[in-house]
């Protein structure tokens, strides 16, 4: 699949292992793309980080879940990089990791919501963001 597409990938046992149920539910509202990428960056981070929890692979996968409330497509997240929060959707794109964390916090543990966030190890981090860094 190409990196336009919004096909929804399988659901594997790598991504089962680090979600749970209600964590996953939260997973499935993200676009085959997203979703796609979030499996990608799951597999850089456990190179980059191979004694992750289950929270902090789970963390891996739902980095990005916030971006679903802005609506954006790709197109618009584009502009929306290029040209900063001047809109609300592309306010609500800028403030992703924050908003995700609020859609994990009755459904997820603390350590998942703290990284989603952006808080939490250094070297945890690090690594997420380098796992991001595509």
């Amino acid at each position: 699949m190409g990196s336009f597409s919004n096909a929804k990938p399988e659901i594997s046992i790598e991504i089962s292992r680090f979600l749970l149920p209600a964590e996953m539910n939260v997973w499935l509202t993200m676009v085959g793309r997203d979703q796609r990428h979030s499996i990608d960056v799951l597999k850089r981070f456990l190179v980059l980080y191979p004694d992750a929890s289950r929270a902090q692979g789970a963390a891996a996968l739902l980095h990005d879940v916030g971006k679903v409330q802005s609506g954006l497509g790709w197109l618009g997240r584009i502009v929306a990089t290029l040209i900063g929060p001047r809109t609300d959707r592309f306010r609500l794109y800028h403030q992703h990791e924050e908003i995700g964390a609020e859609m994990l916090r009755s459904v997820s543990d603390a350590e998942t919501v703290g990284l989603v966030r952006g808080e939490g190890s250094a070297q945890v981090l690090a690594a997420l963001l380098e796992a991001d860094n595509i």
